[in-house]
């Protein structure tokens, strides 16, 4: 596979050095590749060092992909900046979502939190503007989402959500952790997340589904406008007690927006309290 020039790369060190290859799981050395439920490469043995070569590099590298992708997301949309720049815009959101999930494997992989929380908090950030300039694709939208949800309620508890095990960096307990700005934040982008997947996830299915079966199903039962905030009028389904019951597949869509973020709500709602929810207004658009 080729390598990007001037990107990190996994070393027998841990992480990485000049270049980096194509962040998928197949390209990871070996300690990379125990995995999470969540589908996370398991995080190198100790913290990158505060100022150092390695951790200057990381930032570079993911500042450059996250810039990048805002780029061909904007090309997308039709709202790139003039000067010829000939990069390609996304095609779907399954494109997108394929960038992003090697690129949040490579920030977990630094497992250094003072990388890890602001990059994810600017990444749920990003994504909850992106999945609204693409047509519904739940097969891959989702499993990004539930990685993101695995992160931040890990770093939560300074320990993985199913393994158990201590996070690098949380040595010295939570101190490393985030900052009560980084939880409101964070309670504020799950919080908006959970709304924009209603809105996203209640538009008629295009081409981008890929092929989920979810979405094919739905394409001649459901109005462009039948939302899922609308599903919620009554148990039996979209129009109430006297309205057609959900049908599997539709019922199936439901509880994954129902479980977005659920986790890291459970742990903010543990660590802020009632406190915090006035706070996240604050960063709510």
């Amino acid at each position: 596979m080729a390598e990007t020039p001037g990107s990190p790369s996994a070393s027998a060190g841990g992480f990485m050095v000049n270049t980096l290859p194509s962040p998928a799981p197949t390209t990871a050395s070996t300690t990379s590749t125990i995995r999470s439920v969540a589908g996370l490469p398991h995080p190198r043995a100790r913290a990158l060092r505060p100022g150092s070569a390695k951790e200057d590099q990381v930032r570079h590298f993911v500042s450059e992909r996250l810039m990048h992708m805002t780029r061909r997301f904007l090309k997308k949309a039709g709202k790139a900046p003039p000067g010829g720049d000939e990069i390609e815009g996304y095609r779907s959101m399954t494109e997108l979502c394929k960038d992003l999930d090697g690129l949040i494997n490579i920030v977990w992989l630094s497992g250094t939190p003072n990388l890890q929380i602001p990059y994810l908090l600017n990444i749920a950030s990003e994504f909850n503007t992106w999945v609204k300039g693409f047509p519904p694709a739940p097969a891959a939208t989702f499993p990004i989402l539930h990685k993101l949800d695995h992160c931040f309620a890990s770093l939560l508890s300074g320990a993985d959500m199913e393994t158990g095990e201590p996070l690098p960096g949380f040595e010295n307990g939570l101190r490393a952790g985030m900052s009560r700005t980084d939880m409101v934040r964070c309670k504020s982008l799950v919080e908006q997340a959970r709304f924009v997947m209603v809105e996203v996830m209640g538009k008629t299915p295009g081409e981008d589904d890929d092929g989920d079966d979810r979405a094919d199903d739905e394409k001649g039962d459901r109005e462009g406008d039948d939302t899922l905030d609308e599903a919620e009028s009554g148990p039996e389904g979209p129009g109430g007690e006297d309205g057609p019951a959900w049908n599997e597949d539709e019922e199936r869509l439901f509880m994954d927006v129902a479980r977005v973020y659920e986790n890291t709500l459970v742990k903010l709602g543990e660590t802020l309290g009632e406190g915090g929810v006035a706070e996240a207004q604050m960063f709510a658009d």
